[in-house]
């Protein structure tokens, strides 16, 4: 196992220590989370696509939470991504969504799951948005393509979206399946604890595995969504776009709110399309324990909050 690989996994572990999550659900919006979440609640959160729109970025709303256990949770968090389409509409932004299917009942029930996708893509219909399905864990990685597939064939590639991990083994074959119907995709690295038997241990293998997803898909004339903060790999797509001449309305780059924010303004500057990937809610725990096993720099960032405070 590589240190990357190592670290992460030992930063997962942690984040599940009672005691760990306690103090961070009581201090953690002092301590350095803010800077990772846009707010708790929507209002707040519009405001910050509107600067993040004004500073000539995009934005995918994320309505934090997963896993619910109970329908009635499944159901809230369907509506607040249907209030969400609607708010962007009423105040002109430009942002569309991400959903996570647990959070919407798959684990209760995949007809019931699908049911809340249908009544958000139908907002979204009526607000002429899209919707993108963030992929969670490897245990749901086939279910939730089998869903996406369902709603595709319904809503189209213009309506709804998926990701796809560079770290599993599977994604190659996922992803020229998926190329194939011309699926709009956000290729990102993968963020989850998972088995070396399901995924590369190494982030040298995981990130030339991202590279050739990325160079498929565009190749195949599908639109991409470059999610990632390699700057030798933002390099990299950019010689790549140009050399291959492909035009800079079949991909975008992604990035996650609070981080590198001075390159995603330069790219935009240079005339690509950024999309910032901007949560918000009270459930940002999981999502934030996901950002410090990424990257060190941002445990470091919350150490200093802490002792600041």
């Amino acid at each position: 196992m590589s240190f990357d690989s190592f670290l992460r996994s030992a930063v997962l572990t942690v984040a599940g220590n009672p005691a760990v999550s306690g103090f961070f659900h009581k201090y953690g919006m002092r301590i350095g989370v803010a800077r990772f979440v846009a707010a708790e609640q929507l209002d707040d959160t519009l405001d910050a696509v509107k600067r993040l729109n004004d500073q000539g970025l995009l934005a995918t709303l994320d309505y934090l939470g997963e896993s619910v256990k109970e329908k009635s949770a499944a159901i809230e968090a369907a509506d607040k991504a249907i209030e969400v389409l609607g708010r962007i509409q009423e105040r002109g932004l430009k942002s569309n969504v991400s959903v996570k299917l647990t959070q919407l009942g798959l684990n209760i029930d995949r007809i019931f799951c699908l049911e809340q996708m249908k009544r958000i893509i139908d907002e979204a219909e009526r607000t002429n948005n899209f919707v993108r399905i963030d992929m969670e864990d490897s245990p749901i990685t086939q279910v939730t393509i089998d869903l996406f597939l369902e709603l595709l064939e319904q809503y189209g590639k213009h309506r709804v979206g998926l990701v796809l991990q560079s770290y599993l083994y599977r994604t190659a074959d996922d992803r020229d399946r998926l190329g194939a119907l011309g699926a709009n995709l956000r290729i990102v690295k993968g963020a989850y604890k998972e088995p070396k038997e399901v995924a590369y241990p190494d982030k040298s293998d995981v990130d030339a595995n991202y590279v050739r997803l990325v160079e498929k898909h565009m190749l195949q004339g599908a639109y991409t969504a470059v999610a990632t903060h390699d700057e030798k790999i933002i390099s990299y797509v950019k010689q790549f776009v140009e050399s291959q001449n492909i035009s800079r309305e079949h991909f975008e780059f992604q990035m996650l709110y609070g981080i590198s924010t001075s390159l995603q303004v330069k790219l935009a500057q240079e005339g690509y399309r950024v999309r910032v990937y901007t949560p918000f809610g009270e459930q940002w725990y999981p999502y934030f324990t996901r950002r410090i096993a990424e990257r060190p720099a941002n445990l470091l960032f919350v150490l200093k909050g802490m002792f600041r405070k």
